[in-house]
This record gives C-alpha cells, sequence and structure tokens, in this order.
C-alpha cells in the first residue's frame, strides 16, 4: 500500500490544488493527513489564495481515501462541514514490525512522548519544518512538513511512504530525502 502524507494545509485553496495533483501523481492509495486543515491559527499568516470554504469541497471530494487526526488549528466546527473524522487526537498503524503513532505533534512530540516501545516511529506535522531524526531505543521522528506554510526555508512539501520507504517530496515531487525504515 502507498501512503501519502501530509500535514499543514491551513486553507490554502491553492495548495489544496497542488496537493490534490500530487495525490493523483502520486497513485496513492491513501491520504494520511496531519491536521491544520482549514484555519490558518494566530501564529501564522495568511497562506497563499486562504479560503477554507473552497478547500471544503476539494477535502470532500477525497474522503473515502483520506485518514486524518486533530490539528492545534482544527475545531469541532470543521467536523461539521467535513464528510470524513477530523478529531481523532491520534492514530497508530503498523508499518513492518514497527508501529507508527501519528499525530498532529501539538500534543504528543519529542518532549512529550506518546507510550512508543523501542523501534516505534513518532509521526507528526505542526513545525512546519520536514524532519527524520533517531531518537531513544531505536525509535525514529518523522515530519512531512507544510504543505502551504513551510518554516525554516524549507519546501512545501509532503512525504510518501510505500513498504518501508519513506521519500520526502516537493509538491512538484521531486524525492529530497528518502529513508528505509
Amino acid at each position: 500500500m502507498k501512503w501519502m502524507i501530509a500535514s499543514d494545509l491551513h486553507g490554502s485553496y491553492y495548495y489544496a490544488q497542488q496537493l490534490q495533483q500530487a495525490f493523483e501523481r502520486e497513485q496513492a492509495d491513501r491520504l494520511l493527513f496531519l491536521g491544520d486543515l482549514l484555519y490558518h491559527g494566530p501564529r501564522n499568516d495568511l497562506p497563499r489564495d486562504y479560503a477554507p470554504k473552497k478547500v471544503i469541497p476539494l477535502l470532500n471530494s477525497l474522503a473515502p481515501k483520506l485518514l486524518c487526526v486533530r490539528g492545534n488549528c482544527d475545531a469541532d466546527v470543521d467536523q461539521m462541514v467535513l464528510n470524513f473524522p477530523v478529531l481523532a487526537d491520534y492514530a497508530v498503524l503498523p508499518v513492518g514490525q514497527r508501529l507508527v503513532y501519528v499525530t498532529h505533534g501539538h500534543v504528543f512530540n519529542l518532549n512529550h512522548l506518546p507510550p512508543l516501545a523501542p523501534g516505534d516511529i513518532l509521526l507528526h506535522g505542526h513545525t512546519h519544518v520536514p524532519a527524520w531524526t533517531n531518537f531513544g531505543q531505536g525509535n525514529l521522528y518523522l515530519n512531512p512538513g507544510s504543505v502551504s506554510i513551510p518554516k525554516e526555508n524549507t519546501a512545501h512539501s509532503y512525504m510518501t511512504l510505500e513498504g518501508s520507504t519513506a521519500c520526502w517530496k516537493t509538491m512538484e515531487g521531486a524525492c529530497y530525502h528518502q529513508l528505509q525504515l
């Protein structure tokens, strides 16, 4: 199964369209979204073409293929307009012999770890900075970066996960880092 993993869209219609095009180009089976879908939040500048009302139908068209966790900018009212669950605080997915703890990153992160076993993976967005860092007892922290508001001079980006290969990509699809999990 091929997963496309993205985070921090923040209501940008421009980048929602790019995300949809990338999802189609990747021919991924599922889109795993790590939160912050519609609202930009008080600490962020408005992303390009901020238009949450236009993002809603685009995301709803992807509903059968979406798995989402709640970001710090996602609210109960967002669930009222989206046709897929967006309020789960986390998900746990098996990848080979490892478990991947999927969350947004504002509650559980490297400074406040979820219950991980040795070798498990922590996957979150929130920082808007791509990451692939070893920690703990064979654990791994992964972050796809941000679709619409990247920080620290990083690219607008997402990840793919196919088998045990993770690849960080620009919105145009260029892989700039690859990792075997």
